[in-house]
């Protein structure tokens, strides 16, 4: 499938223009290649990771640098790295679909690998010269050398840009002195190499080094950290003592810092969010096998409606995210295949790829976080008393889950920051926002039909349901920006709720087009389990928008406004068909069941 530039939907552009399901990319289009890359990594976490889960969870860190060094020999590490520096230079899919499967076996290697990988990596291949991809790159992409990335400080979390770490130019203009401290650092105590950001004088902008890591050259680290999860991944305090870095490791150019550190984390929010999908299919899978087994009442558990529900519930969540996130990898993959044929350089392309696709990004890494931890926590509770202790792995699944809703900009920062791009794009242009909210704000003063449409068609009616709440979203929106204009940034909890909308809309549409598309190829018989899947999770966003959009309304809106976008909200949640939620679920929960695990 060749992508064009005209057919290739811009990043947000899913809001306001309709999506062929033809056109989107889902885990049942994986190449062979692609499929022996999947299985490969598999066989890698069940054999080198899943077995050692109590070693990890007893903070053995040594292990986690040992089965790094494993992953490295065997091409993991390099899979995003251009071949001229040793990697493999899969496409972006491929690098999402190895982060996907190598990650369930315990956060605390998911951790040491997208630190590294990610984080560590990725600024000197996207951001390096020549020389510096060169000397560094090799090493990091086949696991010789480990890389770690030192922003956050004391005083620097979310506002990453106001950091005290300070760069002193020496006298003879040939390195810099770096003073400072940095917190929070993953893989710290076993990393060769730091993507150090600091401040030169007063600049505005902080500036990105490469440092590497010499204890004789003022570096020292704090204890491990005592972490509530993800216990044998390393995480200490960094601390610079006027550490001498030579001119030529500064990462692009001065005052750049802030630029290479956001662009990283739009890279880094899908990476999370496919590092958190095989653990929802595995959470699942334990939960079911459980349940299966566990008898109360002389029954298996898994025949109680009450625990059907949990485990419909849960395969739902993590059939979506799939969906949803494999389906924004394709179109990042496409949009960089367009610049490299346009003569952009593998760096352009990628870093501008993702750039395209930032809100997305955004969305996927809110969703999916909080749908894993969801899903552990329902996991817990199938598991019943079991299920706290520590001999049972849920309780760990539980407590690794929850650093993912934090770390790549907290799930309030991304939220926020969803909406906020969204409208920026729009003034830029790149997204035609206003065309379609006049449009919405017309409808409203119009005589809405009456007519019974023919929903005969499988989801004609669930599609026309994702237009409406697309609605939704640009008559919400649209009113808070009338309202607010550019202060509108200071109402975040308008930006919120907005964003809420955006993200189930995105996910709703991407497991009905997911579903189609299949339903198209492999008949609907066999895609009635996956039918039932996007119906319930359509009627759960729906709710969901309604709670939403409501709270918008009545917060920014009064009188006869309030009144008419009420009624708007009102038209614009509505089923002609209400699906049979009960029965939805019964039918997912039965299959599941069956098949013994995520079979989806």
């Amino acid at each position: 499938m060749e992508a064009k530039e005209k057919d290739l939907l811009r990043g947000g552009q899913f809001l306001v223009k309709e999506t062929n399901c033809e056109d989107v990319f889902t885990p049942e289009d994986f190449s062979e290649e692609q499929n022996m890359m999947k299985e490969a990594v598999m066989e890698f976490n069940d054999r080198e990771i899943i077995p050692h889960k109590p070693r990890f969870e007893a903070k053995d860190f040594a292990l986690t640098e040992e089965v790094m060094r494993k992953a490295g020999e065997l091409g993991f590490l390099g899979v995003a790295v251009p071949e001229a520096y040793g990697g493999l230079e899969m496409g972006f899919v491929s690098t999402l679909l190895v982060c996907d499967y190598i990650s369930s076996g315990t956060g605390s290697f998911s951790t040491a690998f997208g630190a590294h990988t990610g984080i560590g990596t990725m600024p000197i291949t996207l951001y390096g010269t020549e020389e510096q991809k060169q000397k560094y790159v090799p090493k990091l992409a086949t696991g010789e050398w480990f890389g770690a990335y030192c922003l956050t400080e004391p005083e620097a979390g979310s506002d990453a840009n106001s950091g005290k770490t300070t760069a002193t130019l020496s006298e003879d203009g040939k390195s810099y002195k770096i003073n400072g401290q940095k917190m929070w650092i993953s893989n710290a105590g076993f990393c060769s190499l730091m993507i150090v950001f600091a401040r030169i004088e007063n600049d505005k902008n902080i500036t990105g080094f490469i440092v590497e890591n010499d204890a004789s050259n003022g570096i020292t680290m704090g204890e491990e950290e005592h972490k509530l999860g993800i216990r044998a991944s390393s995480t200490r305090q960094v601390f610079f003592n006027d550490t001498v870095v030579p001119v030529e490791n500064m990462l692009a150019g001065r005052g750049e810092g802030f630029k290479i550190a956001m662009n990283a984390l739009n890279v880094g929010r899908i990476k999370l969010a496919g590092a958190c999908l095989d653990s929802q299919r595995r959470i699942l899978t334990t939960a079911v096998q459980y349940a299966n087994e566990r008898k109360q009442f002389k029954t298996p558990i898994s025949e109680f409606g009450a625990i059907k529900v949990k485990l419909a519930e849960m395969a739902t969540s993590a059939y979506a995210g799939e969906s949803a996130t494999y389906r924004a990898a394709k179109n990042i993959e496409d949009r960089i295949a367009l610049r490299v044929s346009a003569g952009n350089t593998h760096q352009e392309a990628e870093l501008k790829g993702v750039e395209e696709y930032a809100i997305e990004c955004s969305i996927l890494k809110v969703a999916v976080s909080e749908d894993v931890q969801n899903a552990a926590d329902e996991g817990i509770q199938i598991f019943g008393g079991m299920g706290f202790s520590e001999e049972t792995p849920m309780e760990a699944a539980w407590r690794d889950a929850r650093i993912a809703r934090i770390y790549e900009g907290t799930n309030e920062i991304n939220r926020m920051l969803s909406v906020g791009m969204l409208v920026k794009k729009a003034m830029k242009g790149h997204v035609d926002l206003l065309g379609p909210a006049q449009a919405v704000q017309e409808e409203l003063m119009g005589i809405p039909s009456f007519e019974t449409p023919d929903y005969s068609e499988l989801f004609s009616e669930e599609k026309e349901m994702i237009k409406k709440l697309k609605k939704t979203f640009l008559m919400v929106a649209g009113g808070a920006v009338q309202k607010y204009g550019s202060q509108l940034e200071d109402h975040q909890q308008l930006l919120i709720a907005a964003a809420d909308i955006l993200i189930e809309i995105y996910m709703a549409e991407s497991a009905i087009l997911r579903t189609e598309k299949n339903a198209k190829r492999f008949g609907e018989e066999a895609q009635s389990v996956q039918i039932a899947m996007s119906k319930l999770y359509l009627y759960h966003a729906v709710d969901i928008i309604e709670e939403k959009g409501k709270e918008s309304i009545i917060s920014f809106a009064e009188g006869d406004e309030q009144r008419m976008l009420l009624m708007g909200l009102k038209r614009f949640t509505k089923y002609q068909n209400y699906p049979d939620i009960v029965d939805l679920r019964n039918e997912i929960a039965e299959k599941v069941k069956t098949e013994n695990k995520y079979c989806f």
